[in-house]
């Protein structure tokens, strides 16, 4: 229908990754500089908390960066698909959840993320 903003793709996905850094870069540095506190709520050891907290400041910064752009997308996902698995398995949360902590938000970031990674973030990157 508005085939002239396909030129707007490459604005798109760089908006898209700078989002999905924004997000992961600022929760991975809660979970690596409040280990002990995050790990209690994430019924996770302190330890791999901080394992956690700097895959997450990494893969967001990668994705942000554009650098290892794929890697970084799919390094990622994995951290999603292991919070939803927490979510319905363990804490038998709904898909909405209780005051929108269902996994519905953390499916969302693994699409958001499948977008990248099937786009390789797009042409503004720093490292294809």
């Amino acid at each position: 229908m508005f085939p002239q903003l396909t030129r707007f793709t490459d604005l798109g996905l760089l908006l898209l990754r700078l989002m999905v850094a924004s997000v992961f870069v600022t929760s991975g540095w809660s979970h690596a500089t409040k280990s002990e506190e995050r790990s209690k709520s994430i019924g996770m050891s302190q330890g791999f908390t901080i394992f956690l907290g700097i895959a997450e400041v990494a893969g967001g910064l990668g994705v942000g960066f554009g650098v290892f752009t794929q890697l970084a997308a799919i390094g990622l996902i994995l951290v999603m698909l292991g919070a939803i698995q927490k979510k319905i398995f363990v804490w038998h949360t709904g898909f909405w959840g209780e005051k929108n902590s269902g996994w519905h938000y953390d499916l969302m970031f693994v699409v958001m993320n499948l977008v990248i990674l099937f786009t390789n973030g797009g042409r503004w990157v720093l490292m294809k």
